[in-house]
Formats: structure tokens, sequence, C-alpha cells
């Protein structure tokens, strides 16, 4: 397989850039960092990202989508890592549309999707309940009741949960179960009586919430996927995540890259281009080739997902762990290139680094998948 864009596919991405530079560029981060904003990112950003298409790229035709690709949406998700662009683009489309479109019936296809497309409505998946990522260590539970289920327990570090219309809660529905058996995933709209939300601002300028559910009655139908059997169709929402994260890192990692070359090319230090010094050379050629292998394994994963391919799970634990470690790598050179000044919050390379900090822990860090891709590949 060429791991490289299609030409619709490039023109994608191009005109991502174009719209991300112009309408959400880096200072617009700054502003809702300042402004303390409601939403955590700005309204007409994301209405203006629907209309181009965002919000529909993966969702099928017959549910109002484009049923474009995740390589596509991948592009676009490279670009906004660039500019370090907030929206409910990742939670919404990459978690809650993939979910539903996985396990969803029928009905709730016919009713969610078409809403997802068109930007008005926003999903955030409610699952870890520890500091650390644990996908299994699941103690919320979904009691049966005559009609339906009732929830209790808590999540913490739900992405977008403080304003997301929707919640896909990952719950404990057999009591004495263990792990990944007897797991259940819902669909729980935030107003149903008994939810209590708590906003957080992480150190990379996001949102993230901590979820209370007190004695929450929901429908039967609010089931996603087969009941007690939720352990598949979790993981397979989570391997489309982290693959789609590594590829919002890789463009944050990219542009970090990309500006640090620049001030080493301009910065004088006794006389001459600090460009010149081979030893920075070589740690910036390190940085290069390292981004050159991110490049062709998110490819490679992005493709995995539109092509369904039997070792999605082995490259997602690849993607997320090698853009965890060059992210890190890059925004951590990037700041000891640039000297003090690299610190400061005058400077955009600060940023990125705090970006890099915070993606590295979602879904799993660097160690949590080197074990997962040992144990999927047998060790």
């Amino acid at each position: 397989m060429p791991l490289v864009l299609n030409e619709e596919q490039r023109l994608l991405k191009d005109t991502a850039k174009d719209f991300l530079n112009k309408t959400v560029p880096v200072e617009a981060l700054r502003q809702l960092r300042d402004s303390k904003d409601a939403l955590g990112y700005k309204p007409e950003h994301w209405q203006k990202m629907s209309e181009l298409g965002w919000a529909s790229m993966v969702i099928p035709e017959a549910y109002d989508g484009l049923d474009f690709s995740f390589l596509g949406l991948g592009a676009v998700l490279e670009e906004s890592g660039r500019t370090l662009a907030a929206s409910p683009l990742f939670a919404s489309v990459v978690l809650g549309a993939s979910a539903i479109i996985i396990g969803g019936t029928e009905p709730q296809k016919e009713t969610l999707l078409p809403q997802i497309a068109s930007g008005n409505l926003r999903f955030a998946l409610a699952l870890d309940e520890s500091a650390h990522h644990s996908p299994d260590d699941i103690n919320c539970t979904a009691t049966a009741t005559d009609n339906g289920y009732k929830l209790n327990g808590s999540k913490t570090f739900v992405l977008d949960g403080h304003s997301a219309d929707q919640l896909i809660v990952v719950a404990r529905s057999q009591p004495q179960s263990a792990g990944r058996d007897g797991l259940s995933l819902f669909i729980v709209d935030v107003n149903t009586a008994g939810i209590e939300r708590k906003r957080h601002y992480m150190l990379d300028s996001r949102s993230a919430a901590s979820i209370l559910f007190n004695d929450v009655h929901i429908s039967g139908e609010a089931l996603l996927g087969d009941a007690d059997q939720g352990w598949s169709l979790l993981d397979n929402v989570l391997d489309r995540g982290r693959i789609c994260l590594a590829a919002e890192m890789l463009g944050g990692a990219l542009e970090c890259f990309e500006r640090t070359v620049s001030y080493l090319k301009e910065r004088d230090q006794f006389g001459v281009k600090i460009g010149t010094f081979q030893a920075l050379q070589h740690r910036a050629a390190i940085m290069f080739t390292e981004l050159e292998l991110a490049k062709s394994v998110v490819l490679d994963g992005l493709s995995a997902i539109d092509d369904h391919r039997t070792d999605l799970a082995q490259l997602a634990s690849l993607a997320k762990a090698r853009l965890n470690d060059v992210f890190e790598l890059v925004t951590n050179e990037a700041v000891q290139m640039h000297g003090g000044i690299g610190v400061t919050d005058e400077l955009d390379i600060g940023l990125f680094l705090k970006r890099s900090r915070v993606a590295n822990q979602i879904f799993g860090n660097s160690s949590f998948h080197r074990d997962r891709y040992a144990s999927l590949c047998g060790y």
C-alpha cells in the first residue's frame, strides 16, 4: 500500500490548512485560554468546520455523511494539530460517531448521525475513572430496572464532557464481572436527572470534565451495542481515537520542528547562525528521521481503519506510542534550541510542549501501549 495521500485527500488537507491558518491560528487558543471561554472553542468556528464537511467526513451517505475516509479526516486532524485548534471534532466525530456507526441500531443511526454530521449534536466518551488510562477498570454500574437501567458512579478526564449534548457512558452491567467482561455502553442525555458535571481546565488550555452519576435512570433504548458485551465495541472505538489523536500529534510535532529549524537559521551566536553548529544539526536530523517514520505509522494506521484490517489494534498502539515519544522529543528539543525564550508564554513553542504532555496521557501513554502491543503479539 502506498503511504501517500491521493489527490482528493491532498486537496482536503490544503483546504484545511488554509482555513485553520486564517480562521483558527494558535492565537485563537490563547484567546480561549485568557477569556476562560465557556465552551472551550468558538461555535462559529465549529459551524464553519461543519460546513466544510469535517463533521460528516466518516459518516455514511445514508445518514447525511460524506463517507470520505479516515485518511481524509486524519489529514484534517494533522493540520488542526499545527494550529492547536480547539473543536468538538475529536470527541464528537472520531469517538461519538464511530461508536454509533459500529454499534448503533438503525433507529439510533437515523436519529443521531445526521445531527452529528451537521455539527448540531456534540458527544463525549465517559470512560476513565482514575488518573491513568485503564479502559477495563470500570466501577460505574448499570443496574437493570423494569424499563431500562440505573447508572451510578463517576468518570474523570472526559474530553469536552462539559460542553457535550450526549454522553457515551461505559458501565459495568454485570455486577459480579471484572475486567473486560460484563461491560455495556449507553447513550445518555446530559440533562438527565442525577448527572453532575464539573469542568477542568487542563495544562494545554483545553477542557475535560469529571462527571458524577447518581441514580440516573435511562431507558433500554439507550443501550449501544449488545448488553454485557461492550468491550469489543469500546476497544474498536478507542483504537480509532488513538490513531486519529496520533495524526493530530503528528501535526503539532511537524509544526514545532519547522519553527525550530527556521529559528536555527535566524539566530546569531558568536557572530554566526546557530544552525551551522554541527551538534544542533545532528539533533535536528534525529528529529527529522523520527518524524518521517511517524508519518508512515500514522498513514498506515488511518488506512487500517478504512480497510477494516485485522491488525488495527496493533497499529493503533504502535501509532500512539510512537507519536507520544516523537511529540515529546520534538517539543523538548524545540524548547532547548530556542533557549530561555522557549519557556516563556510569549513564544508559541511552550503551548505545543503543553499539548504534547496532555495528549501523551489521552487513551494511553507509551508504557501502556508498549505493553498492549506486546500482549497483542503474543508476548
